[in-house]
This record gives C-alpha cells, sequence and structure tokens, in this order.
C-alpha cells in the first residue's frame, strides 16, 4: 500500500454547531481565521497542500524552515494564518494568496505562521492513534518563527467567551480519544463560530425570473447617508415576494455603490444578518440572512 506520505489527501473536516461541546472528554483550541493546509516535510522535501489538495508550497517560502525541525518524514496539519494587531486575520493573509509570485518584500511585510494542530505522519502514518497521543508527538517539536503549535485549553465555555470578548473567529471542539480520519468530516470535531448579528437596511435586490432566489443588497446608515456593506443571498420565496412589494427607485441609495443590473428600492425595509466580521472597508464577509426585523 502506498505510504501516507505520498498521498495527496483531504484532511479531517469539522462538523459545525452553535453551542460549545461542554465535556470532560473533549479538548478545545482556538480557530485559526487562515488557510487550512498539510505540511510534508523531511530534510530533502517540502510540500504545502490545502484542504483542496492544491499545491500552495510557491505562496509561503518561508515556511521551507520548518524542514530544519524534522529528521524523517513528517505530516504536519495546521492553518497558515497572518497577525494584525497580535490577531489573525484572513483579511491580512489574502495579501499573500492572491500572488502570482512572492518576493521576499512581499514575506517580510506580510509573514505568516504555521500554526500545527495535529500531526499525521512520523516515519509511519499515526492516525490510528488517539488525539492525545497525537498531540503529545507533536509537542516534541519545537516552536520557531514560522512554527507553533495550537495551545490546548481544558475550558471550553471559558475560552469561547474570551473569543467572544476578543472578536476572534470561534474555537474548535475535539474529542480527546478522536482517531484521524482523511477525507471525512467527522463530529469527532466540532468548530463553534463567533457570529455577529446586527440589522441592516435593504437598498436593492437582483433575482433570477422563475426562481426563488434573491440577493438582498445591504446598506448601514452614517451621518444619515447609506453605505453599502455587501450582498446576502436568499432561497426563501417568501423573501422574493415581500421585496418585490416595496416600491422602486431609479437612482442607488448607497453613497458608495452603483450597479445597472440590480433593482433599487425605497429604504423601507430593515433586516437581521449573521455575519463573522467586516473587512477594512466595512464589508460583511460570511453573511446569512436571518429574518426581517
Amino acid at each position: 500500500m502506498k505510504s501516507l506520505f505520498y498521498q495527496t489527501f483531504t484532511p479531517m473536516l469539522l462538523e459545525e454547531k452553535k453551542k460549545v461541546i461542554v465535556s470532560k472528554d473533549y479538548i478545545y483550541e482556538l480557530k485559526y481565521d487562515g488557510v487550512r493546509a498539510l505540511l510534508y516535510v523531511s530534510p530533502t522535501s517540502f510540500k504545502i497542500m490545502s484542504r483542496n489538495k492544491k499545491d500552495l508550497t510557491f505562496l509561503f517560502p518561508e515556511l521551507r524552515e520548518i524542514q530544519n525541525l524534522v529528521c524523517g518524514q513528517v505530516i504536519f496539519d495546521g492553518e497558515i494564518i497572518a497577525l494584525k494587531d497580535g490577531k489573525p486575520s484572513f483579511l491580512q493573509l489574502q495579501k499573500r494568496i492572491h500572488v502570482k509570485a512572492v518576493s521576499k518584500n512581499l514575506c517580510l511585510k506580510v509573514p505568516v505562521i504555521f500554526m500545527a494542530f495535529d500531526i499525521l505522519y512520523e516515519d509511519r502514518s499515526l492516525v490510528n492513534l488517539f488525539l492525545l497521543e497525537r498531540k503529545r508527538k507533536l509537542n516534541k517539536y519545537e516552536n520557531s518563527k514560522v512554527f507553533m503549535k495550537a495551545f490546548v485549553y481544558r475550558d471550553g465555555r471559558k475560552l469561547f467567551s474570551n473569543v467572544k470578548k476578543l472578536g476572534l473567529e470561534g474555537i474548535v471542539c475535539k474529542k480527546k480519544n478522536s482517531v484521524y480520519v482523511i477525507n471525512t468530516r467527522s463530529s469527532d470535531w466540532v468548530k463553534v463560530k463567533n457570529i455577529q448579528r446586527e440589522v441592516f437596511y435593504i437598498g436593492a435586490y437582483s433575482y433570477k425570473e422563475g426562481t426563488p432566489f434573491v440577493s438582498l443588497y445591504l446598506g448601514e446608515e452614517k451621518k444619515k447617508q447609506l453605505y453599502f456593506v455587501g450582498k446576502v443571498s436568499v432561497s426563501k420565496k417568501k423573501v422574493l415576494e415581500k421585496i418585490k412589494k416595496i416600491p422602486k427607485r431609479k437612482k442607488s441609495v448607497f453613497q458608495n455603490f452603483k450597479e445597472k443590473d440590480v433593482i433599487y428600492i425605497q429604504v423601507c425595509c430593515k433586516c437581521m444578518i449573521e455575519f463573522l466580521e467586516k473587512n477594512s472597508s466595512g464589508k460583511l464577509r460570511h453573511s446569512v440572512f436571518v429574518d426581517f426585523v
């Protein structure tokens, strides 16, 4: 059978829940806002593979320093992150992942860290070991400028409370005796996101005739003016029916958004939106429609 070190596979994925699992059978980690990656490392070889089986090695050349930490063939599982104001920032990381070539200057300007939370191979497959056994093996590797081991917490409630205060992405609950299942989404690992809720105005919409899908264009009020913050797609027929009844207008109501292929409406309707965060330009990330308010 082909050695795991020479296979391309999808890492063990997480299920999502809205509440923290509180149990002595679990450990807890921060959910890092970065790019999930598998690192295939040996003293003579180095490869970074994304969860979608894409080779990312050329994007993060500084991570090759991790070769100095290993003696044999090793596969690490973790997250590639970039920091802003001391916190993981996907918006910062985007400066590294949407380029065709990576310069030394870019590496210095936007440094990255590989945050390792698991080890799957160490001259032999470790996937059938329990999580805590794999963690013990991972702990043998020293932290460096580009390699950090994810910190393990015992109190999930307290960790999630601190995550909310700090505005971080969320936490991960992991069963202590979980084995590592490749190419699978497992209920043994659960992510709990720090979801934010806010009310926004609806200033426009678009839809395809014959379908219940509608995109709502959202705005927030600043100094009595409406500013576009993003859009959210909804597949509920009743949302489309309600929004089509609102009187239309010819011009955009947004101060910072004009587009031809949308229908602008009078600003008389608000909705509750769940989202992960706002980016540096005030746009919503991972927005989800909750209901009209």
